[in-house]
C-alpha cells in the first residue's frame, strides 16, 4: 500500500512539472497567426457541430419535459386530493369525538363547550377511527375535579333571596328622594336645635 501511494505521488510532479513548462514554452513562443486561424476554425467547427447537435436534441428534450410535467402534474392532483379527503376524514372524527364529549359532559357540565375545548380529542380515537368512551367519562370526571366551577348547578340557576334591610326602606328610615326634600329635613333639623 505505501509503494503505490509514493508511485502515485511521483506520477502526479511530472505533470505539473510538463504543465508549467508548458505555459513558460506558450510564453516563449512567436505568435503564429495561421497556427491560431486553423485553431480558430477548429474551434468554431465544434461549436457548429455542438449546436448542431442541440437544435437536433431540442424538441427531444422537450417532449420529454412535457411528458414529465404532465405525469408530475397528475401526481400532484392525485396527492391534493387524498391530502383533501384525509383532511375531511379528520375533520369528520374531530366533530364526532367533540360531539360525543359535549353529550357526555351535559350531565354534569354548566357548558359541555368548556369540556370539549379543555380536552385533547384526538386522544379518545384509535386507528380504526372507534372512540374510548370510557377514557372520556374518566377524563371528564377529572376534569371536573380540577375545575369545579364548571359544574351545573344543583336545582337550576340560583336566585338571589332579598334582604329588606339592605334597602332604604327596609328599616324604617327613608331617605329622601330629592334634593329639595332633603334640604327642607335639614333646615327643620337647625330651626328645632338639631333634633
Amino acid at each position: 500500500m505505501p509503494e503505490e501511494t509514493q508511485t502515485e505521488q511521483v506520477e502526479e510532479q511530472p505533470q505539473e512539472l510538463n504543465t508549467a513548462q508548458e505555459a513558460e514554452g506558450a510564453e516563449e513562443e512567436p505568435f503564429d497567426a495561421d497556427r491560431a486561424k486553423k485553431a480558430i476554425n477548429k474551434k468554431n467547427a465544434e461549436n457548429k457541430s455542438l449546436r448542431d447537435r442541440l437544435k437536433e436534441l431540442e424538441p427531444l428534450a422537450r417532449k420529454a419535459k412535457d411528458l414529465e410535467d404532465a405525469q408530475k402534474s397528475e401526481q400532484e392532483r392525485l396527492a391534493e386530493q387524498l391530502t383533501a379527503q384525509q383532511e375531511k376524514a379528520a375533520k369528520a372524527i374531530r366533530t364526532a369525538v367533540a360531539s360525543k364529549v359535549e353529550a357526555l359532559a351535559a350531565q354534569h357540565f354548566a357548558d359541555p363547550e368548556d369540556a370539549a375545548s379543555a380536552l385533547d380529542l384526538a386522544a379518545y380515537v384509535d386507528e380504526d377511527g372507534v372512540i374510548d368512551t370510557e377514557s372520556i367519562k374518566a377524563d371528564l370526571a377529572d376534569l371536573l375535579k380540577r375545575k369545579p366551577h364548571w359544574a351545573k348547578a344543583p336545582d337550576g340557576p340560583r336566585r338571589p333571596a332579598p334582604d329588606r334591610t339592605q334597602g332604604s326602606s327596609g328599616n324604617g328610615n327613608r331617605t329622601p328622594n330629592s334634593p329639595a326634600e332633603e334640604f327642607a329635613g335639614f333646615m327643620k333639623r337647625a330651626l328645632n336645635g338639631g333634633r
